[in-house]
């Protein structure tokens, strides 16, 4: 009924082995600590360094073909640069050619404007003095500029005698007129100097009655300055005699303690005219004084006073601290308690349900079996 000489499927059988194979190579590189812990795939690495290598071989080349290309394509841009540059020098060659041949200055229709030799082909401006060309807006005849100019020259020359003749005449006259006028002149100054000398003869006398009243005045303020002199003398003298007396009899050599006084307050005195301070003063300053040292005292019994009762309530505050730490204590020694006996509830509650869960709940421990199950292939 059961076939037992089937066929054997090579195909099917050589997948079957080649699995196993790689099974066994996965688990030597699973199981392996060493690669399992560095994770290195070396196979993986030198796969990746190669394709690096011929990446970076593939870039080089593609960047020497760029190279090539670029340095190709200058080549060409130079040649079509220096063909075009040709090409410009030999239009712009054929365009002077063409110029030169065929545009020359005498062709152009506007050459009469700027030609050289305008004035030398051009008709006079004028041929005669009644030409009518010559109208009132031509500046072409200007005065002196007729054409009977040798009539008109000589017409002039007679006018210029004409005028040097008259002239000389005229001037002629000015002279006798100047020579008048001198005359006249010499007497005029001659009248004026006489005049001046009379006047220096009265003022010379004037000045003589002048001098005389000035030297009357001046003895006069003489006397008056010898007498002013003689009274100021005599009044230095006095004042000085007086300034003596005063200072002999006045407050500063008698020692008076009234000039000490300020004019800044009664409290403030000169320090270069005090003398002292009098025996009311004193009198005064050691009153103060022994009013201070009462004063003193008093405020240091009532510092006394006051440190004894900061003492009493620092005392009285430090009992109260001791009260209240001895009670905090015993709350403290009373909550440890409960927490010990908390703890011990808990602690036998912890142990009983550990026997039960031991006893009762893992009642079959695995053995050594169980764990070596684990680890063994790769899936």
């Amino acid at each position: 009924m059961y076939k037992l000489d089937l066929p054997i499927d090579y195909k099917e059988a050589a997948a079957i082995e080649r699995r196993k194979l790689m099974e066994e190579q996965r688990k030597s590189r699973i199981f392996n600590s060493k690669t399992r812990t560095i994770g290195i795939d070396a196979q993986a690495i030198e796969q990746q360094n190669l394709d690096k290598k011929q990446q970076e071989e593939y870039e080089r080349s593609r960047d020497r073909s760029f190279a090539a290309d670029a340095v190709r394509n200058d080549k060409i841009s130079m040649m079509l640069e220096q063909r075009q540059n040709h090409d410009v020098r030999e239009l712009n060659k054929a365009v002077n050619d063409f110029r030169s041949m065929h545009q020359q200055p005498g062709s152009r229709r506007e050459f009469d404007l700027y030609d050289p030799d305008y004035l030398k082909k051009d008709k006079p401006a004028r041929v005669s003095d009644d030409d009518p060309r010559c109208g009132i807006s031509s500046l072409q005849k200007f005065e002196g500029e007729d054409l009977n100019n040798k009539a008109r020259l000589n017409y002039q020359q007679e006018q210029l005698r004409e005028w040097s003749t008259q002239q000389s005449q005229e001037k002629d006259q000015a002279k006798r007129n100047m020579d008048q006028a001198n005359r006249l002149y010499e007497l005029k100054m001659r009248e004026l100097d006489q005049r001046a000398m009379d006047l220096a003869n009265s003022e010379e006398e004037c000045r003589r009655a002048i001098n005389m009243a000035v030297k009357d005045y001046n003895q006069a303020l003489d006397r008056e300055r010898s007498e002013k002199e003689r009274l100021q003398k005599q009044q230095n003298h006095d004042d000085n005699m007086t300034e003596i007396a005063n200072h002999i009899f006045g407050d500063v050599l008698t020692e008076n303690p009234s000039v000490a006084q300020s004019a800044f307050g009664p409290h403030r005195v000169i320090t270069d005219r005090w003398k002292g301070m009098s025996p009311q003063q004193l009198d005064h300053i050691r009153n103060l004084q022994e009013l201070q040292r009462a004063e003193k005292n008093r405020h240091d019994q009532e510092e006394e006073l006051r440190n004894k009762e900061w003492e009493r309530q620092q005392v009285a505050n430090a009992r109260a601290a001791m009260l209240l730490e001895r009670e905090m204590d015993r709350k403290r020694r009373e909550l440890d308690r409960e927490q010990a006996d908390e703890n011990r509830r808990l602690a036998s509650e912890q142990t009983s349900h550990k026997d039960f869960l031991n006893k009762e709940v893992y009642t079959n421990p695995p053995t050594a079996a169980y764990f070596t199950q684990f680890n063994t292939t790769t899936r």
